[in-house]
């Protein structure tokens, strides 16, 4: 699924938002009903879900890294649970990025799957079950955290300093995906990236509400080198020009700047326009690790665009050390709260 959100959203209300208002409390009942009373199945595992309050990329895909890594310190055998955004594959698969494709399974998996054991399935229950079945005993979801067919034991929610909850009304008004009261509800934790003052609003709600805060913030790897070069900069992810961003601060000088939607593929006719100009103006081409996993398994003027990017490798560094192991060891406990819980249930009937 392709999806580019509007730029209204992230803006002071205008009167596009309040005109498509009716649409959104229509949403947002469905939407509100689905995360109170949808049925989730429960897996013999602890599940977190990283998440986030909007449509659109806030950090999840580098902070479920970095849980995953913190599992794999402690012993455990992290997996990962996708829907596969972006990818064509309708039954469930245990990815593999030596053989699978973006078009295939989607981009975010492929990333996921250097790291630790990936499943991507369009039922989340059915994914759940293949994890287990492979081992995993710990479940990490990323996104799913308002429709979500299994029980989570540990709902991270990752907030973008920068951008906050937008305009703060819900789809198609705003990029809010469910009434905010009740997303909080679900919360475990918040996390709160970058800087800036746009989610100060949300963390005060948060804490209103008892919820644990955490901040982190994005560590580019290397590329020291790039400093005073001028490149062509391409980005097809919610935020682009929060990239864009990432890209200056290291020094470099964006002459040309190119942004496609979430999980877009770049067109034949956009790839040779890139490597027409890069080549006319001599500029190095720079890129997200998302849109080069997109460009493997491609001929062409596309693989050749895939040898000539470079890419802007990003970790998601918590503020506090010892908050991944923390969240981890709450969804371990939290989890065997529930299984208790089931058990106790099971014999009362």
């Amino acid at each position: 699924m392709v999806s580019e959100a509007p730029p209204f959203w992230w803006r002071k209300p205008d009167w596009r938002a309040w005109g498509l208002s009716p649409f959104s409390f229509l949403y947002g009942r469905i939407a509100g009903h689905r995360m109170v009373h949808g049925k989730r199945t429960s897996v013999p595992v602890p599940v977190i879900c990283v998440g986030n309050f909007t449509v659109g990329g806030a950090g999840k895909t580098p902070t479920a890294l970095a849980l995953a890594q913190a599992a794999k310190a402690k012993g455990l055998k992290p997996g990962f649970l996708s829907r596969g955004y972006g990818g064509s594959l309708d039954v469930t698969t245990v990815v593999d990025p030596t053989h699978h494709h973006a078009t295939a399974v989607g981009d975010e998996p492929l990333l996921l799957a250097r790291e630790a054991l990936t499943v991507i399935a369009r039922r989340r229950a059915d994914g759940a079950e293949r994890l287990v079945r492979e081992g995993a005993d710990l479940i990490i979801m990323d996104d799913g955290f308002q429709s979500a067919q299994i029980a989570i034991d540990y709902a991270l929610v990752v907030v973008d300093a920068g951008r906050g909850i937008g305009n703060g009304h819900l789809v198609p008004s705003g990029p809010v995906r469910a009434p905010l009261r009740t997303q909080l509800l679900y919360a475990s934790g918040l996390l709160k990236v970058g800087e800036g003052t746009a989610a100060d609003r949300v963390v005060r709600l948060a804490a209103r509400a008892g919820k644990p805060f955490f901040s982190a913030s994005v560590r580019v790897r290397g590329h020291e080198d790039l400093r005073g070069r001028k490149v062509l900069a391409f980005a097809g992810i919610a935020d682009p020009a929060k990239f864009f961003r990432t890209v200056e601060t290291l020094g470099a000088e964006i002459a040309v700047r190119r942004s496609f939607g979430d999980h877009e593929h770049p067109g034949e006719d956009d790839v040779s326009d890139m490597l027409d100009i890069a080549a006319r103006e001599g500029l190095e081409i720079v890129t997200t690790s998302k849109d080069y996993v997109r460009l493997i398994g491609h001929h062409g003027r596309a693989d050749e665009l895939l040898q000539r990017c470079r890419v802007i490798e990003i970790d998601m560094v918590f503020d506090d050390p010892q908050a991944p192991a923390l969240i981890i060891d709450r969804a371990i406990a939290a989890a065997r709260e529930r299984r208790l819980r089931e058990k106790r249930n099971s014999k009362a009937a």
